[in-house]
């Protein structure tokens, strides 16, 4: 039963997320019926992680197993034909180590969040990005961000309903950056909390419009408590870019 890795894309907006659910639309369920038509039997899809509702991707990693063996270029293609008629994407399939993981294997997980500080509305980039209709002091937000760099405490920074055992995490990277019209943070991890990148991109916002100081940002990381966390950002900007894996 060969096992395949898939890379792929999606336009959160429609969907509950990536996870499975009884009677909303998912990314998952949209990649299981797909497998289950080419396959003739169900076959579980695993991602890398369960991005939010409205939550997009570039990068999703996720593996099934087929019980044909198919050539890679074929699995991607025939997935394609049957995801016609969502915005999900297979980019790549490749076959792997019945072993591998697409969630437990994966050594990092790199996130975008794309603000656009204008007053006029949206036309084009809808449900694409954040839209802040006043200037933010993008330089400031990047001070503010350095604050979270390195394994720390996130309680502050994490949903109420975050699954993960711990809320210990370790950033190894963030950075914000005009880019044109827009402003974007870019966030490196091997894995994020629940919440844990739109926590940071709405604090970041409170910085950037001044109503927050960047020692205020330091408050909140210490007081280790939900309540201290600034507003949390909508999942409109929110990109996963890319999943890493060691040896692979």
């Amino acid at each position: 039963m060969p096992r395949y890795k898939l890379t792929i894309e999606y336009d959160g907006a429609p969907f509950c997320g990536w996870q499975w659910q009884d009677d909303q639309p998912s990314v998952q369920g949209a990649m299981e019926a797909a497998v289950e038509a080419i396959n003739g039997a169900f076959s579980e899809v695993y991602g890398s992680g369960r991005t939010d509702s409205g939550v997009h991707a570039l990068g999703q990693i996720a593996h099934t197993d087929l019980d044909k063996d198919m050539r890679a270029d074929k699995v991607r293609d025939a997935l394609n034909f049957h995801l016609k008629s969502h915005p999900v994407t297979v980019l790549n399939a490749e076959k792997v180590d019945p072993e591998f993981h697409a969630r437990f294997d994966a050594t990092e997980r790199r996130y975008q969040y794309r603000l656009i500080d204008r007053r006029p509305k949206l036309a084009l980039d809808r449900g694409r990005v954040w839209r802040i209709p006043q200037k933010l002091d993008a330089d400031l937000m990047h001070e503010a961000a350095q604050i979270w760099v390195g394994q720390h405490d996130f309680t502050t920074f994490r949903d109420t309903q975050c699954q993960a055992k711990s809320p210990i995490k370790t950033i190894d990277e963030i950075t914000v950056l005009r880019a044109g019209a827009e402003i974007h943070v870019h966030l490196r991890a091997r894995s994020f909390l629940h919440k844990q990148v739109r926590s940071f991109v709405g604090t970041l916002v409170e910085v950037g419009r001044g109503a927050w100081r960047v020692k205020d940002v330091k408050t909140a990381l210490d007081k280790k408590h939900r309540t201290a966390c600034g507003p949390v950002s909508p999942p409109d900007g929110l990109y996963l870019m890319s999943v890493h894996y060691d040896d692979i």
